[in-house]
């Protein structure tokens, strides 16, 4: 769904929008959606901005992963509201210099260029910033076991823990090192 910047300057748009799994594209991402991703909100050019757009709403879906420890297929919810400004990329090019020295409010706008902003592209962004960086399938998740490669949730093994730490480094315990 395109977010038209000429109706917005007319007046506000409102958007509601349910998107079924496949459509927003989240390939390369490591996460796949798996219930329809549902957003509402509301896009605006603010007045006397040169043309600054303010995107604001909340979005809702389910997200498929693998568990970072486990390697589990896991899921999440995600529910989260977000408030974004864009600003003409037109202006941006107009006053770059060589070296553009941005502050903090600027670093967190982002850009476009007309016709206007794609909803699916601001949708996939915000998802994937949702998720946690660590993704697992629970917060107690045990992991995988170093030596016989054993799911640690499912059962315990019994394999030897190294107590001086990863074995494949032992060699280099009695390695030395002359100093002029």
């Amino acid at each position: 769904m395109l977010l038209s910047i000429k109706e917005m300057e007319v007046q506000d748009q409102p958007f509601a929008e349910t998107f079924a799994p496949g459509v927003v594209d989240f390939s390369g991402s490591g996460v796949a959606q798996s219930g329809d991703l549902r957003t509402e909100g509301l896009g605006q050019v603010l007045p006397d901005t040169g043309g600054e757009v303010r995107i604001k709403g909340w979005v809702k879906t389910r997200m498929s992963f693998e568990c970072n420890r486990c390697l589990q297929p896991s899921e999440t919810e995600i529910d989260a509201p977000f408030d974004l400004f864009y600003t003409p990329a037109a202006v941006a090019l107009a006053t770059k210099e060589d070296e553009l020295a941005i502050d903090e409010d600027e670093a967190e706008m982002g850009f476009y260029e007309m016709p206007g902003l794609i909803l699916e592209e601001i949708m996939r962004e915000q998802v994937l910033f949702a998720l946690p960086m660590q993704r697992l399938c629970q917060p107690e998740c045990r992991g995988l076991c170093p030596e016989c490669g054993g799911n640690r949730n499912e059962k315990l093994c019994h394999c030897e823990s190294q107590p001086n730490g990863d074995a494949r480094w032992g060699a280099l315990k009695h390695l030395q090192i002359e100093t002029k």
